[in-house]
């Protein structure tokens, strides 16, 4: 029952963050380090990503592609996490964060969202 509810939990909160890219651009360009190129298209692929990784985590025949998508995709967010640590939680008028939770978002944040997808592999 408890996994039942986590693929529910997990599906929505992947489909809404996907969502929020589109919604609040702004919040997203202030986080991709400025030495990755295209900032719109990365958050515009970063939000698709994460709606359709949300949806595959709804049909069984697709949950591990999910799993691994999003343990893929979590990865390839590190960077704008360690970008955030060296600007000090501050990205501009969007968003201010402490510094202290800049660094959980990184560990232990990062790593828990992994382990929680790669929970839902089977």
């Amino acid at each position: 029952m408890i996994k039942k509810i986590s693929l529910v939990v997990i599906s929505a909160f992947y489909i809404g963050a996907g969502i929020n890219h589109f919604w609040h651009p702004q919040g997203y360009y202030e986080i991709i380090p400025p030495y990755l190129p295209w900032h719109s298209f990365i958050n515009i692929i970063s939000g698709l990503a994460e709606i359709s990784l949300g949806v595959l985590f709804i049909f069984s025949n697709t949950r591990k592609l999910a799993a691994y998508g999003t343990v893929v995709m979590l990865i390839l967010f590190i960077p704008a996490h360690i970008y955030m640590i060296q600007k000090g939680g501050c990205m501009g008028s969007q968003m201010c964060i402490p510094l202290w939770v800049a660094w959980l978002r990184l560990f232990p944040l990062q790593f828990i969202l992994i382990w929680w997808a790669w929970w839902h592999k089977k």
